[in-house]
């Protein structure tokens, strides 16, 4: 298959994936087969979602990647609850037919995106690393996805008081290969959709690498990779951190749903997140 290079917004370029697009594709099958008792392909039942045990799916017992006891089931009002491993049905493959290649200047990232959808370099954070980078992404009518910040300058998690922790759930938890910097608070990296329950139901997508909380209950979900030593943390991701607004709050570009069964039906049923699951699953960064 031929490969086609063009430039849009200064320098950063786009050209179509070829092979590696086949590469993507396999690492999705990939990726859902190591969720070992989390595939299926009936309603409800798992797949794409960590709902298996540790011992089977291999990823720590941890409620960023598993439901826990404090998780609400699909369609429940606020204030119920539902018992462990209680998850949503599979995600969709991606319906965009034709993809293109982000790569910026320096060619140290790379993430693939439909090609009518638009990845624009803006100006990065103030007080991140040298070098950092900002992209934003939207659909072909503007409206806003995602940005991707490379260069944040580590911050120590946010204090959560129990009494201010909000019930959580993980609708959905892929393995994602990045760099990344372990320790306490983090497991591997991968991109998740997560809904945190407050006056309505609060999602955002992302990819991370840090513990959300302790018994399905967080104040905050952050959508952030501990980059390696030097490097920085990095964040692909509608918004950095999710936490449960008040209603006076701007809700936006977090997605608020009245039940998890409308959170569920938006990850598993609709093309947005598909395609978008697959842009932040393509992501590529050099150290």
């Amino acid at each position: 298959m031929s490969r086609y290079a063009g430039t849009m917004t200064g320098t950063d370029t786009f050209r179509r994936p070829a092979a590696r697009g086949l590469r993507t594709a396999a690492a999705l099958v990939l990726a859902a087969t190591a969720l070992a008792g989390c595939t299926g392909d009936g309603k409800g039942t798992p797949a794409w979602t960590a709902g298996g045990s540790p011992g089977a799916s291999g990823a720590p017992s941890d409620p960023s990647v598993e439901p826990s006891a404090g998780s609400t089931t699909p369609g429940a009002s606020p204030g119920s609850t539902a018992s462990p491993g209680s998850t949503a049905s599979p995600s969709p493959g991606s319906t965009a037919a034709d993809w293109k290649v982000f790569t910026d200047p320096a060619k140290k990232i790379s993430f693939e995106l439909p090609r009518e959808w638009i990845a624009q370099s803006l100006p990065p954070e103030q007080g991140t690393l040298p070098g950092a980078l900002k992209i934003e992404v939207k659909d072909a009518d503007g409206g806003y996805l995602a940005t991707l910040q490379t260069g944040l300058r580590p911050q120590p998690a946010p204090a959560c008081a129990d009494k201010a922790a909000k019930p959580y759930v993980v609708v959905s938890s892929i393995p994602v290969d990045l760099p990344h910097r372990g320790g306490d608070g983090t497991i591997d990296p991968r991109v998740v959709f997560r809904v945190i329950q407050g006056y309505k139901y609060f999602g955002s997508y992302g990819i991370t690498n840090i513990v959300g909380g302790t018994e399905g209950k967080a104040c905050v979900l952050q959508n952030l990779v501990r980059g390696p030593e030097g490097m920085g943390d990095y964040s692909f991701a509608d918004l950095t951190a999710l936490k449960a607004f008040a209603p006076d709050q701007k809700v936006a570009p977090a997605k608020a749903f009245d039940t998890l069964d409308q959170a569920a039906k938006y990850a598993n049923d609709g093309s947005e997140f598909a395609n978008v699951q697959r842009m932040l699953m393509s992501l590529e960064i050099k150290n």
